[in-house]
Protein backbone atom coordinates (compact mmCIF):
# COMPACT_ATOMS: atom_id res chain seq x y z
CA UNK A 1 0.00 0.00 0.00
CA UNK A 2 1.16 3.51 -1.18
CA UNK A 3 1.57 6.18 1.47
CA UNK A 4 -1.32 8.08 -0.77
CA UNK A 5 -3.52 4.92 -0.32
CA UNK A 6 -3.25 5.36 3.53
CA UNK A 7 -3.39 8.65 3.29
CA UNK A 8 -6.65 8.00 1.36
CA UNK A 9 -8.20 5.35 3.69
CA UNK A 10 -7.73 7.87 6.83
CA UNK A 11 -9.53 10.75 4.87
CA UNK A 12 -12.52 8.20 4.51
CA UNK A 13 -12.42 7.06 8.04
CA UNK A 14 -12.55 10.57 9.36
CA UNK A 15 -15.04 11.47 6.90
CA UNK A 16 -17.31 9.05 8.53
CA UNK A 17 -16.68 9.78 11.57
CA UNK A 18 -17.74 13.53 10.72
CA UNK A 19 -20.92 12.04 9.68
CA UNK A 20 -21.19 9.78 12.79
CA UNK A 21 -20.85 12.49 15.00
CA UNK A 22 -23.38 15.02 12.78
CA UNK A 23 -26.00 11.92 12.62
CA UNK A 24 -25.32 11.95 16.56
CA UNK A 25 -25.72 15.55 16.79
CA UNK A 26 -28.76 16.20 14.67
CA UNK A 27 -30.48 12.65 16.90
CA UNK A 28 -29.76 14.41 19.90
CA UNK A 29 -30.99 17.57 19.12
CA UNK A 30 -34.13 16.23 17.78
CA UNK A 31 -34.50 14.35 21.39
CA UNK A 32 -33.46 17.63 23.17
CA UNK A 33 -36.12 19.28 20.95
CA UNK A 34 -39.21 16.95 21.51
CA UNK A 35 -37.89 17.01 25.75
CA UNK A 36 -38.79 20.34 25.80
CA UNK A 37 -41.85 20.32 23.93
CA UNK A 38 -43.26 17.86 26.17
CA UNK A 39 -42.20 20.08 28.90
CA UNK A 40 -44.47 22.55 27.43
CA UNK A 41 -46.78 20.74 27.24
CA UNK A 42 -47.17 19.63 31.27
CA UNK A 43 -45.72 23.43 31.88
CA UNK A 44 -47.87 23.76 35.16
CA UNK A 45 -46.87 20.09 36.42
CA UNK A 46 -48.90 17.24 36.79
CA UNK A 47 -50.15 18.17 40.42
CA UNK A 48 -51.76 21.12 39.20
CA UNK A 49 -52.87 19.41 36.47
CA UNK A 50 -54.77 17.21 38.98
CA UNK A 51 -55.94 20.16 40.78
CA UNK A 52 -57.62 21.58 37.67
CA UNK A 53 -59.17 18.31 36.57
CA UNK A 54 -60.61 18.06 40.04
CA UNK A 55 -62.59 21.48 40.18
CA UNK A 56 -64.32 19.89 36.98
CA UNK A 57 -62.10 22.23 34.45
CA UNK A 58 -60.35 20.81 31.69
CA UNK A 59 -56.52 21.92 30.95
CA UNK A 60 -56.01 24.17 28.16
CA UNK A 61 -54.43 21.71 25.64
CA UNK A 62 -57.69 19.79 26.44
CA UNK A 63 -60.15 22.53 25.61
CA UNK A 64 -58.21 23.04 22.41
CA UNK A 65 -58.30 19.51 21.59
CA UNK A 66 -61.92 19.88 22.33
CA UNK A 67 -62.91 22.97 20.41
CA UNK A 68 -61.23 22.32 17.27
CA UNK A 69 -61.17 19.64 14.60
CA UNK A 70 -59.27 16.46 15.13
CA UNK A 71 -55.32 16.63 14.77
CA UNK A 72 -55.92 20.24 13.27
CA UNK A 73 -53.66 22.59 16.20
CA UNK A 74 -50.87 24.02 14.98
CA UNK A 75 -49.40 25.62 18.09
CA UNK A 76 -47.03 28.77 18.42
CA UNK A 77 -44.86 30.15 20.65
CA UNK A 78 -44.33 26.85 22.89
CA UNK A 79 -40.93 27.58 23.49
CA UNK A 80 -41.56 30.87 25.16
CA UNK A 81 -40.76 32.02 28.42
CA UNK A 82 -40.96 34.90 30.61
CA UNK A 83 -37.95 37.26 31.10
CA UNK A 84 -39.22 38.93 34.33
CA UNK A 85 -37.24 38.85 37.82
CA UNK A 86 -37.88 39.57 41.01
CA UNK A 87 -39.64 38.35 43.92
CA UNK A 88 -38.28 34.78 43.23
CA UNK A 89 -40.12 34.63 39.86
CA UNK A 90 -36.79 34.30 37.88
CA UNK A 91 -36.78 30.68 39.32
CA UNK A 92 -39.57 29.44 37.65
CA UNK A 93 -39.95 29.51 33.54
CA UNK A 94 -41.96 27.32 32.60
CA UNK A 95 -42.47 26.61 28.50
CA UNK A 96 -45.09 28.31 27.12
CA UNK A 97 -45.48 31.10 29.91
CA UNK A 98 -49.82 30.43 30.91
CA UNK A 99 -51.54 30.43 27.74
CA UNK A 100 -51.54 27.93 25.00
CA UNK A 101 -51.99 29.89 21.16
CA UNK A 102 -52.22 28.80 17.58
CA UNK A 103 -54.54 27.82 14.87
CA UNK A 104 -56.80 24.91 13.48
CA UNK A 105 -60.03 24.46 11.89
CA UNK A 106 -63.28 24.25 13.21
CA UNK A 107 -65.74 21.90 10.68
CA UNK A 108 -62.70 22.69 8.40
CA UNK A 109 -62.69 26.78 8.29
CA UNK A 110 -59.58 28.10 9.57
CA UNK A 111 -59.74 29.93 13.28
CA UNK A 112 -56.95 30.75 15.47
CA UNK A 113 -57.31 30.24 19.39
CA UNK A 114 -55.83 31.34 22.66
CA UNK A 115 -56.38 29.33 25.72
CA UNK A 116 -55.19 30.73 29.01
CA UNK A 117 -53.25 28.02 31.35
CA UNK A 118 -54.72 28.32 34.89
CA UNK A 119 -51.87 25.42 35.67
CA UNK A 120 -49.07 28.07 35.27
CA UNK A 121 -48.84 30.69 37.76
CA UNK A 122 -52.90 30.78 37.84
CA UNK A 123 -53.28 32.04 34.20
CA UNK A 124 -51.77 35.28 35.16
CA UNK A 125 -50.88 37.93 32.60
CA UNK A 126 -47.60 39.06 31.95
CA UNK A 127 -45.66 40.80 29.47
CA UNK A 128 -44.87 37.68 27.33
CA UNK A 129 -47.96 35.71 27.42
CA UNK A 130 -49.42 39.33 26.28
CA UNK A 131 -47.29 39.20 23.52
CA UNK A 132 -48.38 35.64 22.10
CA UNK A 133 -52.15 36.55 22.51
CA UNK A 134 -51.08 39.82 20.75
CA UNK A 135 -49.39 37.58 17.93
CA UNK A 136 -52.29 35.15 17.22
CA UNK A 137 -55.04 38.22 17.10
CA UNK A 138 -52.77 40.09 14.69
CA UNK A 139 -52.26 37.16 12.19
CA UNK A 140 -55.90 36.87 12.94
CA UNK A 141 -56.62 39.64 11.48
CA UNK A 142 -54.16 39.54 8.57
CA UNK A 143 -55.45 36.64 7.57
CA UNK A 144 -59.10 37.33 7.95
CA UNK A 145 -60.36 34.49 10.41
CA UNK A 146 -62.25 34.28 13.55
CA UNK A 147 -60.22 34.21 16.70
CA UNK A 148 -61.74 32.61 20.13
CA UNK A 149 -59.79 33.34 23.44
CA UNK A 150 -60.75 30.91 26.31
CA UNK A 151 -60.27 32.46 29.50
CA UNK A 152 -58.81 31.33 32.55
CA UNK A 153 -56.97 33.54 34.61
CA UNK A 154 -56.59 35.25 38.08
CA UNK A 155 -55.51 38.48 36.82
CA UNK A 156 -52.66 40.65 36.25
CA UNK A 157 -49.14 39.34 36.82
CA UNK A 158 -48.06 41.43 40.19
CA UNK A 159 -44.62 40.42 40.09
CA UNK A 160 -44.27 42.07 36.67
CA UNK A 161 -45.91 45.40 37.33
CA UNK A 162 -46.87 47.36 34.76
CA UNK A 163 -45.50 45.54 31.74
CA UNK A 164 -48.96 42.77 32.46
CA UNK A 165 -51.04 45.92 32.34
CA UNK A 166 -49.35 47.22 29.30
CA UNK A 167 -50.03 43.97 28.04
CA UNK A 168 -53.80 44.05 28.31
CA UNK A 169 -53.75 47.10 26.82
CA UNK A 170 -52.47 45.88 23.72
CA UNK A 171 -55.44 43.23 23.86
CA UNK A 172 -57.82 45.71 24.51
CA UNK A 173 -56.37 47.53 21.14
CA UNK A 174 -57.02 44.62 18.79
CA UNK A 175 -59.66 44.08 20.16
CA UNK A 176 -61.30 47.11 19.44
CA UNK A 177 -59.06 47.24 15.84
CA UNK A 178 -61.34 43.55 14.97
CA UNK A 179 -64.46 44.34 15.74
CA UNK A 180 -66.28 44.10 12.85
CA UNK A 181 -63.84 42.64 10.80
CA UNK A 182 -63.48 38.91 11.57
CA UNK A 183 -65.72 37.63 14.33
CA UNK A 184 -64.12 37.38 18.11
CA UNK A 185 -65.61 35.05 20.97
CA UNK A 186 -64.83 34.64 24.44
CA UNK A 187 -65.38 31.54 26.35
CA UNK A 188 -65.03 32.44 30.03
CA UNK A 189 -64.07 29.04 31.63
CA UNK A 190 -62.77 29.46 35.10
CA UNK A 191 -61.71 33.48 37.02
CA UNK A 192 -61.92 36.24 35.04
CA UNK A 193 -61.80 39.83 36.98
CA UNK A 194 -60.38 43.56 37.04
CA UNK A 195 -58.81 44.92 33.93
CA UNK A 196 -59.44 41.19 32.13
CA UNK A 197 -62.86 41.48 32.18
CA UNK A 198 -63.01 44.26 29.49
CA UNK A 199 -61.44 42.18 26.28
CA UNK A 200 -64.19 39.48 26.91
CA UNK A 201 -66.47 42.58 27.02
CA UNK A 202 -65.69 44.16 23.83
CA UNK A 203 -65.97 41.06 21.65
CA UNK A 204 -69.00 39.37 19.86
CA UNK A 205 -70.48 36.89 22.18
CA UNK A 206 -69.29 35.43 25.98
CA UNK A 207 -69.80 32.16 27.39
CA UNK A 208 -69.64 31.38 30.35
CA UNK A 209 -69.64 27.50 32.55
CA UNK A 210 -72.24 26.90 35.51
CA UNK A 211 -70.82 27.07 38.52
CA UNK A 212 -67.04 27.25 37.54
CA UNK A 213 -66.58 30.68 35.38
CA UNK A 214 -66.63 34.11 36.99
CA UNK A 215 -66.10 37.60 36.38
CA UNK A 216 -66.25 40.86 38.22
CA UNK A 217 -64.33 44.11 38.02
CA UNK A 218 -63.72 43.77 41.81
CA UNK A 219 -64.00 40.38 43.86
CA UNK A 220 -66.18 39.85 47.08
CA UNK A 221 -63.66 40.70 49.57
CA UNK A 222 -62.75 44.48 48.41
CA UNK A 223 -66.94 44.87 47.95
CA UNK A 224 -67.28 43.95 51.41
CA UNK A 225 -64.27 46.44 52.29
CA UNK A 226 -65.33 49.30 50.51
CA UNK A 227 -68.88 48.65 50.78
CA UNK A 228 -69.84 46.23 53.94
CA UNK A 229 -71.91 44.23 51.56
CA UNK A 230 -71.67 40.48 51.46
CA UNK A 231 -72.06 38.45 48.71
CA UNK A 232 -70.47 35.40 46.79
CA UNK A 233 -68.74 34.49 43.74
CA UNK A 234 -70.50 33.15 42.30
CA UNK A 235 -73.93 35.40 42.82
CA UNK A 236 -72.19 38.51 42.45
CA UNK A 237 -70.15 36.92 38.57
CA UNK A 238 -71.16 33.81 38.40
CA UNK A 239 -72.86 32.45 34.86
CA UNK A 240 -76.56 32.91 35.69
CA UNK A 241 -75.98 36.47 36.98
CA UNK A 242 -74.20 37.67 33.98
CA UNK A 243 -76.41 35.87 31.64
CA UNK A 244 -80.38 36.77 33.18
CA UNK A 245 -79.30 40.05 35.33
CA UNK A 246 -76.47 42.03 33.78
CA UNK A 247 -76.59 40.92 30.16
CA UNK A 248 -72.79 40.82 30.19
CA UNK A 249 -73.10 36.70 29.63
CA UNK A 250 -74.42 35.89 25.94
CA UNK A 251 -74.49 32.11 26.54
CA UNK A 252 -74.43 29.70 29.64
CA UNK A 253 -72.87 26.41 29.16
CA UNK A 254 -73.09 23.30 31.87
CA UNK A 255 -69.68 22.70 31.68
CA UNK A 256 -66.52 22.75 29.94
CA UNK A 257 -67.29 20.36 26.84
CA UNK A 258 -70.55 21.59 26.81
CA UNK A 259 -69.38 24.88 26.57
CA UNK A 260 -67.00 24.13 23.48
CA UNK A 261 -69.72 22.16 21.51
CA UNK A 262 -71.89 25.80 21.93
CA UNK A 263 -69.26 27.46 20.56
CA UNK A 264 -68.76 24.86 17.41
CA UNK A 265 -72.47 25.63 16.72
CA UNK A 266 -72.49 29.70 16.80
CA UNK A 267 -69.60 28.86 14.21
CA UNK A 268 -71.40 27.86 11.41
CA UNK A 269 -73.28 30.46 11.29
CA UNK A 270 -70.95 33.11 11.19
CA UNK A 271 -68.45 33.64 8.13
CA UNK A 272 -64.83 34.23 8.66
CA UNK A 273 -64.76 37.84 8.05
CA UNK A 274 -66.94 40.64 6.99
CA UNK A 275 -65.81 40.47 3.28
CA UNK A 276 -67.37 36.68 3.42
CA UNK A 277 -70.75 35.44 3.05
CA UNK A 278 -71.96 33.15 6.39
CA UNK A 279 -71.73 29.57 5.11
CA UNK A 280 -74.49 27.68 3.51
CA UNK A 281 -75.67 24.47 4.20
CA UNK A 282 -78.12 23.04 1.58
CA UNK A 283 -81.39 22.68 3.00
CA UNK A 284 -83.01 19.46 3.62
CA UNK A 285 -86.46 21.26 4.27
CA UNK A 286 -88.25 22.60 1.62
CA UNK A 287 -88.29 26.46 1.19
CA UNK A 288 -91.78 26.44 -0.12
CA UNK A 289 -93.60 24.40 2.07
CA UNK A 290 -96.74 25.81 3.91
CA UNK A 291 -96.22 26.69 8.34
CA UNK A 292 -99.62 25.63 9.01
CA UNK A 293 -99.22 25.39 12.42
CA UNK A 294 -98.98 28.89 13.16
CA UNK A 295 -102.63 29.34 12.63
CA UNK A 296 -103.03 27.58 15.88
CA UNK A 297 -100.61 29.23 17.72
CA UNK A 298 -101.95 32.75 17.22
CA UNK A 299 -105.28 33.16 19.86
CA UNK A 300 -108.08 34.50 19.14
CA UNK A 301 -108.22 37.65 21.46
CA UNK A 302 -105.58 40.17 20.93
CA UNK A 303 -104.84 40.55 24.35
CA UNK A 304 -103.53 36.93 24.86
CA UNK A 305 -99.94 36.35 24.88
CA UNK A 306 -98.42 33.29 22.69
CA UNK A 307 -95.07 32.40 22.39
CA UNK A 308 -93.45 33.48 19.51
CA UNK A 309 -90.72 30.78 19.87
CA UNK A 310 -92.85 28.71 18.08
CA UNK A 311 -93.48 30.67 15.32
CA UNK A 312 -89.81 31.04 14.03
CA UNK A 313 -89.52 27.06 14.85
CA UNK A 314 -92.12 27.03 12.70
CA UNK A 315 -91.01 29.25 9.72
CA UNK A 316 -87.04 28.21 9.20
CA UNK A 317 -85.27 25.38 8.57
CA UNK A 318 -85.87 22.56 10.59
CA UNK A 319 -86.99 24.74 13.47
CA UNK A 320 -83.75 25.69 14.45
CA UNK A 321 -83.15 28.48 16.56
CA UNK A 322 -79.75 28.86 18.33
CA UNK A 323 -80.78 32.00 20.64
CA UNK A 324 -78.80 34.57 21.78
CA UNK A 325 -79.27 35.66 25.33
CA UNK A 326 -82.12 33.60 26.73
CA UNK A 327 -82.07 34.48 30.10
CA UNK A 328 -81.70 38.64 29.92
CA UNK A 329 -84.29 40.68 28.44
CA UNK A 330 -86.50 37.86 27.16
CA UNK A 331 -89.16 40.53 26.35
CA UNK A 332 -87.01 40.12 22.95
CA UNK A 333 -86.11 36.82 20.95
CA UNK A 334 -82.51 37.35 19.08
CA UNK A 335 -81.19 34.24 17.29
CA UNK A 336 -79.64 32.25 14.74
CA UNK A 337 -81.78 30.02 12.06
CA UNK A 338 -81.24 29.27 8.75
CA UNK A 339 -83.80 29.94 5.74
CA UNK A 340 -83.54 27.99 2.73
CA UNK A 341 -79.97 26.59 3.88
CA UNK A 342 -79.04 30.80 4.48
CA UNK A 343 -77.69 31.82 8.16
CA UNK A 344 -80.32 34.88 9.27
CA UNK A 345 -80.79 36.70 12.28
CA UNK A 346 -83.94 36.94 14.06
CA UNK A 347 -85.50 39.52 16.37
CA UNK A 348 -88.77 39.34 17.70
CA UNK A 349 -91.01 40.73 20.33
CA UNK A 350 -91.91 38.25 22.83
CA UNK A 351 -95.49 38.35 24.02
CA UNK A 352 -95.15 36.08 26.91
CA UNK A 353 -92.94 38.53 28.72
CA UNK A 354 -94.27 42.02 29.53
CA UNK A 355 -96.42 41.69 26.47
CA UNK A 356 -93.52 42.41 24.00
CA UNK A 357 -93.31 46.15 25.16
CA UNK A 358 -89.64 47.45 24.18
CA UNK A 359 -87.68 48.56 27.70
CA UNK A 360 -84.38 49.40 27.84
CA UNK A 361 -82.50 46.22 28.68
CA UNK A 362 -84.54 44.06 25.26
CA UNK A 363 -83.45 47.90 23.40
CA UNK A 364 -79.94 47.36 24.05
CA UNK A 365 -79.69 43.22 23.65
CA UNK A 366 -81.95 43.47 20.31
CA UNK A 367 -79.34 47.09 19.00
CA UNK A 368 -76.00 44.93 19.45
CA UNK A 369 -77.27 42.16 18.00
CA UNK A 370 -78.34 43.48 14.82
CA UNK A 371 -75.31 45.82 14.50
CA UNK A 372 -73.17 42.45 14.89
CA UNK A 373 -75.30 40.64 11.95
CA UNK A 374 -75.07 43.90 10.02
CA UNK A 375 -70.81 44.06 10.07
CA UNK A 376 -70.95 40.23 9.33
CA UNK A 377 -73.39 40.05 6.23
CA UNK A 378 -76.21 38.22 7.91
CA UNK A 379 -79.76 38.96 6.83
CA UNK A 380 -82.01 40.37 9.39
CA UNK A 381 -85.84 38.70 9.50
CA UNK A 382 -87.91 40.69 11.98
CA UNK A 383 -91.03 39.63 13.85
CA UNK A 384 -92.91 42.59 14.99
CA UNK A 385 -95.85 42.24 17.74
CA UNK A 386 -95.12 45.38 19.82
CA UNK A 387 -97.83 47.55 21.78
CA UNK A 388 -95.43 50.44 22.75
CA UNK A 389 -92.64 50.97 25.31
CA UNK A 390 -92.75 50.23 28.37
CA UNK A 391 -93.85 52.84 30.57
CA UNK A 392 -92.94 53.82 33.82
CA UNK A 393 -90.39 56.61 35.41
CA UNK A 394 -87.83 53.35 36.00
CA UNK A 395 -87.29 53.40 32.45
CA UNK A 396 -87.46 56.96 32.05
CA UNK A 397 -85.02 57.72 34.73
CA UNK A 398 -83.17 54.93 33.13
CA UNK A 399 -83.01 56.38 29.79
CA UNK A 400 -85.31 54.54 27.69
CA UNK A 401 -85.10 57.58 25.27
CA UNK A 402 -81.28 56.79 24.65
CA UNK A 403 -81.59 53.23 25.06
CA UNK A 404 -84.06 52.99 22.58
CA UNK A 405 -82.69 54.63 19.94
CA UNK A 406 -79.73 52.44 19.91
CA UNK A 407 -82.28 49.96 18.01
CA UNK A 408 -83.55 52.67 16.07
CA UNK A 409 -80.02 53.24 14.97
CA UNK A 410 -79.09 49.65 14.39
CA UNK A 411 -82.12 49.15 12.16
CA UNK A 412 -81.50 52.09 10.22
CA UNK A 413 -77.92 52.36 9.22
CA UNK A 414 -77.93 48.42 8.43
CA UNK A 415 -77.39 47.58 4.99
CA UNK A 416 -77.68 44.13 4.54
CA UNK A 417 -80.86 42.39 3.39
CA UNK A 418 -83.93 43.54 6.30
CA UNK A 419 -87.01 41.39 6.01
CA UNK A 420 -90.29 42.27 8.39
CA UNK A 421 -93.20 40.26 9.51
CA UNK A 422 -95.75 42.11 11.48
CA UNK A 423 -98.55 39.61 13.42
CA UNK A 424 -100.48 41.08 15.57
CA UNK A 425 -99.80 44.72 17.76
CA UNK A 426 -97.68 47.57 15.72
CA UNK A 427 -98.08 50.46 17.96
CA UNK A 428 -97.08 53.99 18.24
CA UNK A 429 -93.41 54.43 17.91
CA UNK A 430 -92.13 50.79 18.97
CA UNK A 431 -93.89 49.94 15.23
CA UNK A 432 -91.20 52.31 13.37
CA UNK A 433 -88.40 51.20 15.58
CA UNK A 434 -88.76 47.46 14.93
CA UNK A 435 -87.73 47.31 11.51
CA UNK A 436 -90.74 49.40 10.22
CA UNK A 437 -91.07 50.20 6.02
CA UNK A 438 -90.46 53.57 7.13
CA UNK A 439 -86.59 52.94 8.48
CA UNK A 440 -85.98 51.15 5.29
CA UNK A 441 -86.33 47.68 5.26
CA UNK A 442 -86.54 45.82 2.58
CA UNK A 443 -89.39 43.91 2.47
CA UNK A 444 -92.31 44.23 4.99
CA UNK A 445 -95.05 41.65 5.45
CA UNK A 446 -98.58 41.82 7.71
CA UNK A 447 -100.90 39.21 8.29
CA UNK A 448 -104.33 39.63 8.90
CA UNK A 449 -104.27 39.72 12.03
CA UNK A 450 -101.66 43.23 12.09
CA UNK A 451 -102.66 46.16 14.02
CA UNK A 452 -100.72 49.24 13.16
CA UNK A 453 -101.87 52.30 14.74
CA UNK A 454 -100.35 55.07 17.52
CA UNK A 455 -101.98 52.76 20.20
CA UNK A 456 -104.53 50.52 20.99
CA UNK A 457 -108.26 51.41 20.19
CA UNK A 458 -109.38 51.75 23.98
CA UNK A 459 -106.42 54.24 24.58
CA UNK A 460 -106.91 55.99 21.59
CA UNK A 461 -110.71 56.09 22.61
CA UNK A 462 -109.83 57.31 25.75
CA UNK A 463 -107.71 60.45 23.81
CA UNK A 464 -109.30 61.17 21.36
CA UNK A 465 -113.20 61.62 23.35
CA UNK A 466 -111.00 62.71 26.45
CA UNK A 467 -113.22 66.00 26.61
CA UNK A 468 -117.02 63.55 26.49
CA UNK A 469 -115.75 61.22 28.88
CA UNK A 470 -114.23 63.86 31.36
CA UNK A 471 -117.19 66.01 31.33
CA UNK A 472 -120.70 64.92 30.90
CA UNK A 473 -119.32 61.65 30.18
CA UNK A 474 -120.09 58.55 27.25
CA UNK A 475 -122.20 56.40 27.82
CA UNK A 476 -120.84 52.41 27.89
CA UNK A 477 -122.54 51.49 24.81
CA UNK A 478 -121.46 54.80 22.61
CA UNK A 479 -117.65 53.72 24.30
CA UNK A 480 -117.97 50.80 23.44
CA UNK A 481 -119.06 51.84 20.05
CA UNK A 482 -116.66 53.93 19.68
CA UNK A 483 -113.98 51.71 21.03
CA UNK A 484 -115.42 49.11 17.79
CA UNK A 485 -115.14 51.74 14.80
CA UNK A 486 -111.74 52.41 15.99
CA UNK A 487 -111.04 48.56 15.43
CA UNK A 488 -112.21 48.69 12.32
CA UNK A 489 -111.05 51.48 11.19
CA UNK A 490 -107.00 50.26 12.55
CA UNK A 491 -106.81 46.92 13.83
CA UNK A 492 -106.15 45.72 10.90
CA UNK A 493 -103.09 46.18 8.30
CA UNK A 494 -105.60 47.06 5.19
CA UNK A 495 -104.75 51.11 5.62
CA UNK A 496 -101.02 50.69 5.92
CA UNK A 497 -101.38 48.33 2.81
CA UNK A 498 -103.12 51.16 0.97
CA UNK A 499 -100.42 53.31 1.80
CA UNK A 500 -98.21 50.92 0.60
CA UNK A 501 -96.26 50.93 4.55
CA UNK A 502 -96.31 47.03 4.17
CA UNK A 503 -95.93 45.47 0.69
CA UNK A 504 -98.26 43.02 1.26
CA UNK A 505 -100.79 41.24 3.50
CA UNK A 506 -100.19 37.31 3.34
CA UNK A 507 -101.57 34.16 5.25
CA UNK A 508 -99.90 33.25 7.91
CA UNK A 509 -98.73 30.11 6.50
CA UNK A 510 -97.30 31.42 3.42
CA UNK A 511 -94.84 33.30 5.49
CA UNK A 512 -91.86 31.03 5.39
CA UNK A 513 -92.34 30.69 1.52
CA UNK A 514 -92.66 34.93 0.88
CA UNK A 515 -89.35 35.07 2.97
CA UNK A 516 -87.62 32.47 1.14
CA UNK A 517 -88.57 33.99 -2.09
CA UNK A 518 -87.56 37.89 -0.20
CA UNK A 519 -83.70 36.52 0.64
CA UNK A 520 -82.92 34.89 -2.99
CA UNK A 521 -83.88 38.43 -4.58
CA UNK A 522 -82.36 40.44 -2.22
CA UNK A 523 -78.58 38.05 -1.98
CA UNK A 524 -78.00 40.77 -4.50
CA UNK A 525 -78.26 43.49 -2.52
CA UNK A 526 -75.45 46.33 -2.32
CA UNK A 527 -75.93 49.85 -0.69
CA UNK A 528 -73.85 52.42 -0.57
CA UNK A 529 -73.69 54.88 2.70
CA UNK A 530 -72.18 58.65 2.74
CA UNK A 531 -68.99 58.68 3.42
CA UNK A 532 -67.83 59.45 6.97
CA UNK A 533 -65.29 58.30 9.65
CA UNK A 534 -68.21 56.27 11.84
CA UNK A 535 -71.98 57.98 13.15
CA UNK A 536 -72.46 58.12 16.87
CA UNK A 537 -74.86 56.10 18.31
CA UNK A 538 -76.40 57.07 21.37
CA UNK A 539 -74.46 55.17 23.54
Amino acid sequence: MTSADAAGEEGVAAAEDHVSAAARSVEEGARELRDLKARARVAGGEQAIAKQHDRGKLTARERIAKLLDPDSFVETDALVRHRSHGFGIEDKRPYSDAVVTGWGTIDGRKVFVFAQDFTVFGGSLGEVMGEKICKIMDLALETGAPVIGLNDSGGARIQEGAASLAGYGYIFDRNVRSSGVIPQISAIMGPCAGGAVYSPAITDFIFMVRETSHMFITGPDVIKAVTGETVSQEELGGAMSHASKSGIAHFVAADDEDCLNQVRYLMSFLPSNNFESPPYFPPSDDPMRDCSEVLDLMPDSPNKPYDMKQIIASVFDDGEFFEVHPHWAQNILIGFSRLAGHPVGVVANQPQVLAGTLDIASSTKAARFVRFCDAFNIPLVTFVDVPGFLPGTEQEYGGIIRHGSKLLYAFSEATVPRMTVITRKAYGGAYVVMNSKHIRADVSFAWPSAEIAVMGAEGAVNVIHRKEIAGAGVPEKKRNELIHDYERRFSNPYIAAERGYVDDVIEPQETRRYLARSLDMLRSKRETIPQRKHGNIAL
